[in-house]
């Protein structure tokens, strides 16, 4: 499982940009300042168990606050509005769960009476003919009655406020419904795909007037308003309609506009307790500390990677080369005063960067919106929007388009196992464990402070699939890396023995996760052909990257984590132990291709007091490199996809934090240009010769020479494919061996096609140029050539 977040030790982890949405944002009356962010406690990292990230606490003096949290709005009382019914009286105190029977146009007498009701309203009138409302006594309702054909379609309000400003709008409670029912069957059947284009808020017309439709599931409250910059955040301006037993609700707002800064208020109808939330299916946020969604804009971003996206529907990647460069978007540069970069500036920075050092893949740590920095955005809140500390969602559109031009693909890392507790946000998110289990030994994670989906549920399972689509659909990414799926499968994942439910059957698996699971690869794969999806699995599940159909998960890759822990424990040691641990070098071969697997070292394995990666290295300056270009080598060479760590490519010398760019200023030092160089050559390497990705997930695409040379700690290997047969040969020892005879198949002239001790490489430029094979077995093979071996150092030969 990821390790997320540490103490805070630098105060610029939480400098902020400007916000480009405060300047976008409209208003029909005074905006006010925005609310403060509500920040996660963070505990140290354990040595045995994922980092917690513990739950949010409130932060202090909130600068936007709605009337629910201020208590400005005095309650209504019956004694003091004798005028006004119960019924009214629930509509003045936010208490009514279906105000559209009693505001709009409703009829009556034989005519139609319009009643609204406007807290902020001293006189309100119709714009087409003038005509005024009449205040029921003492209260903020205004009501008409009329003859039908005395009101147009759809009347427009014109009213003042009690500061004497002139105001005008459509009435929003004179619209009809606007959720079809077969949208609302399908979310209730956990089958509609691409729901986030229904709820959440989005631009929309009815009858030719414009305004925004807003709809959210929250199936036990008892009202829901929707606040905003555009109602002085108030829940009484604008409560919603209940779309019945669907549990959602739904308001269209007329006259809105993009921009518009919005939240759901809620009324818990068990406690009367009012909530305030963000939008689960927002597309767009502030800029952090604050949290209000914001409206986002018709689409119009213009695509220009049609070949690519042609070209992935039709790519085999399981015969193909990929060489993932994860990053962390925050902390990879910054500008000159310390602030994050733009998605376009990383469109030019980062995507010059990959495409120079040849990768074919850059993974996003998550960029979905959270709060707090430190979390790494493992704390996702904003689901269906890239976070606003590097622009906004057509910005990052344009960063990914970028990539598909320049032949690089892009995969996001992706949270469907746990969110935080942050009151804003999904955390019982109507009153009630709505997105969650209710029992927290089955809804809560106490390692992390935070809470487990309750994947049995329809509309949570569908939440999540949409938004998986979504990811790949509206911004065209190449895959998804699935975080922490061992937390999901095992109901007992990292709990004491009398902390979990046990299943149906008596078993700690996650059934329902399991089909949660399979359904996503399944639902990702038809949709989005060409797609891979990623897991982050840590135990012996069997079958994690095998068909649904045949039993399997149905991921198309999987982590290898045992191969990661077991490689740098070995390369850990001093090499004059290492003969005692040699088997941790072979091992992995035993179940190499029981699995599709990717080979990672990723940010997990540079936090938390483990070091950079060169640090784990045994000896001085000179040794550290020269096994850490060993071990790359072994890496690229070694059956399965690559994944390397920002910063690991040019040895940063210093452990990675959130809170700072990485030690660019290192390759000023012939070591570290040395490595990056290496880093270079091998994706070259490894994407133009077959025999190194052809046969990857297959057998038949490896076979040993020799494994058992322990006394020297050497290893040999071939990597084939139909095309060609490489010979790799690796030294894990300082010791350069000479006259060293290793078997071969074919007689005739081996070239030497890289040495990682190059003195390109700032190595000691020991090896061989070409070598003539002798007729002489060999470890089981017809013929064998003598070789000088480097230090510290990897061959790779071909005849």
């Amino acid at each position: 499982m990821t390790k997320r977040s540490k103490t805070p030790q630098d105060t610029d982890a939480l400098k902020t940009l400007h916000n480009p949405a405060a300047d976008q944002a409209p208003s029909s009356v005074e905006a006010e300042p925005s609310n403060s962010l509500e920040k996660q406690k963070v505990k140290k990292a354990s040595s045995s168990k994922p980092e917690p990230t513990a739950s949010a606490s409130k932060a202090p003096a909130p600068a936007r606050q709605t009337i629910a949290e201020t208590g400005a709005a005095p309650e209504a009382r019956a004694e003091e509005y004798p005028a006004l019914d119960d019924e009214h009286l629930k509509i003045a105190n936010a208490r009514h769960h279906d105000p559209f029977s009693i505001l709009g146009r409703h009829p009556k007498n034989g005519g139609v009476e319009v009643k609204v009701f406007m807290p902020y309203a001293e006189s309100v009138q119709f714009s087409h003919n003038g005509k005024a409302l009449e205040r029921i006594p003492g209260s903020d309702f205004f009501v008409y009655q009329a003859k039908e054909d005395d009101l147009p379609a759809h009347y427009r309000l014109a009213w003042k406020d009690k500061n004497g400003y002139s105001h005008e709008n459509f009435d929003a409670y004179d619209f009809g419904t606007q959720t079809p029912e077969f949208d609302l069957h399908l979310f209730g059947e956990g089958k509609h795909w691409h729901v986030y284009q229904k709820l959440g808020a989005h631009l929309h017309q009815v009858d030719g007037i414009s305004g925004v439709q807003f709809a959210v599931w929250a199936p036990n409250a008892g009202r829901v308003s929707v606040v905003g910059d555009f109602n002085r955040w108030d829940g009484r301006c604008h409560p919603m309609r209940s779309l019945g037993g669907s549990g959602v609700w739904e308001i269209f707002i007329p006259d809105l506009k993009a921009g518009s800064l919005y939240k759901f208020e809620i009324l818990n109808r068990n406690s009367n307790e009012i909530l305030v939330k963000t939008d689960p299916y927002g597309q767009y946020f502030e800029f952090r500390p604050n949290t209000s969604s914001i409206v986002i804009k018709e689409k119009s971003y213009q695509w220009k990677d049609h070949q690519w996206m042609m070209q992935r529907a039709n790519h085999n990647w399981l015969h193909e080369p990929m060489a993932i460069y994860e990053v962390h978007l925050g902390s990879w540069r910054r500008d000159n005063q310390g602030n994050f970069l733009s998605y376009r500036q990383l469109a030019v920075q980062l995507v010059d960067y990959v495409k120079q050092l040849g990768f074919t893949h850059i993974e996003l740590l998550p960029i979905t919106e959270h709060p707090l920095d430190l979390s790494w955005g493992y704390q996702t809140t904003g689901y269906f929007a890239p976070t606003s500390r590097h622009g906004s969602p057509d910005d990052f559109r344009f960063f990914i388009d970028t990539c598909h031009q320049n032949d690089i693909g892009v995969i996001l890392d992706w949270v469907p196992a746990h969110f935080p507790k942050d009151s804003f946000a999904l955390a019982r998110f109507d009153g009630s464990a709505l997105y969650e289990h209710e029992d927290p030994r089955k809804g809560e994670h106490r390692d992390w402070g935070t809470l487990i989906y309750n994947y049995g549920r329809n509309e949570v399972k569908n939440f999540l699939l949409a938004s998986a689509i979504y990811w790949l659909e509206e911004f065209h990414l190449d895959g998804l890396r699935v975080d922490a799926v061992a937390s999901m499968l095992y109901l007992d994942y990292s709990r004491e023995h009398n902390d979990w439910i046990p299943n149906m059957y008596g078993g700690n698996e996650n059934l329902e996760a399991i089909d949660f699971l399979r359904e996503l690869n399944a639902v990702t794969h038809q949709q989005h052909p060409g797609t891979v999806m990623m897991a982050e699995e840590s135990t012996a599940w069997p079958q994690v990257t095998r068909p649904t159909w045949a039993g399997g998960l149905g991921f198309s890759m999987k982590w290898n984590m045992g191969w990661m822990h077991d490689i740098l424990s070995y390369m850990s040691k001093d090499p004059i132990h290492r003969m005692h641990h040699h088997d941790q070098l072979t091992f992995g071969l035993l179940y190499a291709f029981t699995e599709n697997f990717v080979l990672p070292f990723s940010h997990d394995e540079v936090v938390h007091g483990k070091g950079a990666l060169v640090n784990k290295m045994p000896g001085d300056e000179w040794q550290r490199f020269a096994n850490l270009r060993l071990l790359l080598t072994f890496m690229f060479t070694y059956p399965g996809k690559k994944l390397l760590f920002m910063g690991c490519e040019f040895g940063q010398g210093t452990e990675w934090s959130v809170s700072r760019a990485l030690d660019w200023y290192v390759l000023d030092y012939a070591h570290h240009r040395g490595l990056q160089t290496l880093v270079k050559d091998l994706n070259h390497l490894y994407k133009t010769h077959p025999a190194l990705f052809k046969h990857d997930f297959e057998h038949h695409g490896f076979e040993w020479i020799d494994c058992h040379d322990i006394q020297q700690s050497i290893i040999s290997y071939r990597r084939k494919s139909e095309m060609e047969d490489l010979i790799i040969v690796l030294n894990f020892t300082p010791v350069p061996r000479e006259h060293y005879r290793i078997g071969v198949p074919n007689e005739g002239l081996y070239s030497e096609i890289f040495n990682s001790d190059s003195q390109y490489y700032d190595g000691s430029n020991m090896g061989n140029a070409a070598v003539m094979s002798e007729p002489t077995p060999w470890m089981n093979l017809p013929h064998s050539l003598t070789l000088t071996l480097p230090p510290l150092g990897a061959l790779i030969l071909k005849q």
